[in-house]
């Protein structure tokens, strides 16, 4: 007579609550790491090496820490001091990903006038929350300054403008100097043939 089969005991991660082969799959393998290096290293080799890996950096970074002499501690010093500065002026400048650097925009309004359908004409108006002025408070003025539709839009770079129906450009500049009197005229720019004109 055959031999009964006997059940299998499956190891689960209490992290995820996946059996352990499964747990890269799992919403939080990130978490899982160090309990399967722990308790299932046979099933992750490559974990067990990524976390010698880590333990050697830190091992080597501990190392070069320890000063022997009282010179190194000076050094030690004056290398914080530094990280102190380089770290303030990190604040100051944001990093996008790929190492790319965030510069700080400029507070000027952008005024352009867009033909569509070749008689009808909107002005858009870029800029003006730099100004710490809300765009459908300000949406909502300019529509009814000039009797138009006004709108709060997302424009191509993804930042929000307002779109005036009409061409209300010779106009546009008194009034929102006269609305907000934070919007500067030497801040308010026009946009003509492509290049960028101020308005005073």
């Amino acid at each position: 007579m055959a031999e009964k089969p006997q059940p299998v005991k499956v190891l689960y991660c209490p992290v995820c609550s996946l059996p352990a082969e499964y747990c890269e799959f799992g919403p939080d393998f990130e978490k899982c790491k160090p309990w399967l290096t722990k308790n299932a290293p046979e099933l992750y080799p490559d974990l067990l090496k990524e976390a010698n890996e880590k333990e050697a950096e830190k091992v080597s970074e501990q190392l070069q820490s320890v000063g022997i002499s009282s010179a190194s501690t000076d050094v030690a010093a004056s290398t914080a001091q530094s990280g102190e500065a380089s770290s303030s002026k990190q604040e100051e400048v944001k990093r996008l990903p790929g190492g790319k650097i965030k510069k700080k925009e400029k507070q000027e309004v952008v005024i352009e006038k867009v033909v569509r359908n070749r008689r009808k004409c909107i002005t858009i108006v870029k800029g003006l929350d730099l100004f710490g002025v809300k765009l459908s408070d300000a949406s909502k003025k300019l529509g009814k300054k000039f009797a138009t539709g006004a709108s709060v839009v997302k424009g191509p770079t993804e930042k929000e403008q307002i779109d005036v129906q009409g061409d209300i450009a010779y106009d546009i500049v008194d009034f929102l100097t006269e609305t907000w009197p934070d919007v500067p005229e030497s801040a308010i720019f026009f946009i003509e043939d492509g290049k960028k004109v101020p308005a005073a």
